[in-house]
C-alpha cells in the first residue's frame, strides 16, 4: 500500500500548472481531492512520476450564481455543495446528491472537478451534471473549450478532455421543476448499485418537461432522453412511470459485479428511478 516515488508539485495558478503538464507530458497526473487516484497509487495499478496538486490554485475554487446561471469551480468539495445556502436553494439536487456521497471525510476533501473528469463510471456528479445538461470548461495548450456534459463520456475513465488540459469550472442553469436523486448502495462509503437524477417540470398535473440520468448502470453515466420523453404530456403515473423506466432499461448495460448480477441491478434500477420520479413529481 505505498506508493512508487514520485515528485510532488504545487503550482500557484492555472498557467503554472498547464506548465507542468506541458514539460512532463505522459508522466504527470493533477490531483484534486485524490480520493480516486491516491488509492491507484498505493496499489501500483497507476505509476505517476510527477503529481501535480491543484489545492493552491484559488481561481479554481469558489460557487457563483449570477441570474439564472450557476458555475462551480473544479476544487470545489462535495461539503461546500452541502453547505452553501444559495445553491441549497438554487439547485437542491446538488444538495441531495453530495450528501449521499461516501462519509464526511471524503466530501471534505472530494471535488466537483475530480468528481466529473476521471470518467469512473461509479461516480456520483457524471450522471447528475448530465440531468442538468451542464457544461465542463476545460483549459490547455490551446487555450479554453467548453464541452457538454452529455458528451463527455467515452467508455470507463475515458473522457473528451485531452490529458493536456485541465477542467476549472462547470456550469449550468439554475433548474426548475421538481428534483431529486436516489441512490442504493451496500453500504456507507460504498459506489453507488443504482442511482437516478431526475429534473421534472409539470402544469397543472400534466409533465411539461423531465431529465433523468443513472449512474453506475454502464461504463459510462446514462442521461436516457427516451425515458425523459416517456413522462412528458403525462400526469407521471404508475404507467408513465412504467414506461419511463422501461426506456431506461433499454439505455443502460450493467455488468455484474460484486454488487450483484446484472438482472439485481437492472430491477434494482428500476425501483430507484421510480422512487425519483415520485419524489421529483411530489416536489413539482
Amino acid at each position: 500500500m505505498i506508493p512508487a516515488a514520485f515528485a510532488y508539485h504545487r503550482p500557484g495558478d492555472l498557467p503554472a500548472a498547464l506548465a507542468l503538464l506541458q514539460q512532463y507530458g505522459d508522466e504527470a497526473r493533477v490531483i484534486a481531492g485524490g480520493h480516486s487516484l491516491i488509492p491507484m497509487m498505493k496499489l501500483r495499478m497507476a505509476e505517476v512520476p510527477h503529481l501535480i496538486d491543484l489545492q493552491a490554485i484559488e481561481s479554481l475554487r469558489g460557487i457563483r450564481i449570477e441570474g439564472r446561471q450557476i458555475t462551480l469551480g473544479a476544487m470545489v468539495t462535495q461539503q461546500d455543495l452541502i453547505a452553501h445556502q444559495g445553491l441549497g436553494q438554487s439547485a437542491p439536487i446538488l444538495r441531495e446528491a453530495a450528501i449521499q456521497i461516501a462519509d464526511p471525510q471524503v466530501r471534505a476533501m472530494g471535488t466537483v472537478g475530480g468528481n466529473v473528469a476521471n470518467g469512473d463510471p461509479g461516480n456520483d456528479m457524471p450522471g447528475l451534471m448530465q440531468c442538468l445538461g451542464a457544461i465542463f470548461h476545460v483549459t490547455g495548450p490551446e487555450g479554453p473549450r467548453t464541452l457538454p456534459a452529455r458528451g463527455f463520456y467515452e467508455s470507463a475513465y475515458m473522457t473528451a478532455r485531452a490529458e493536456s488540459e485541465i477542467l476549472t469550472a462547470v456550469s449550468f442553469e439554475v433548474p426548475t421543476g421538481g428534483q431529486a436523486y436516489e441512490k442504493q448502495k451496500r453500504k456507507i462509503g460504498d459506489y453507488a448499485t443504482a442511482a437516478a437524477a431526475v429534473i421534472v417540470r409539470r402544469e397543472g398535473t400534466t409533465c411539461t418537461a423531465a431529465s433523468i440520468a443513472m449512474t453506475n448502470l454502464s461504463d459510462v453515466p446514462v442521461w436516457s432522453e427516451a425515458a425523459g420523453a416517456a413522462l412528458v404530456g403525462t400526469p407521471c403515473d404508475d404507467a408513465a412511470t412504467r414506461n419511463a423506466i422501461a426506456a431506461m432499461l433499454a439505455d443502460i448495460d450493467p455488468a455484474g459485479d460484486n454488487r450483484g448480477p446484472v438482472e439485481f441491478k437492472r430491477h434494482t434500477a428500476g425501483i430507484i428511478l421510480a422512487r425519483a420520479i415520485a419524489r421529483a413529481w411530489s416536489r413539482a
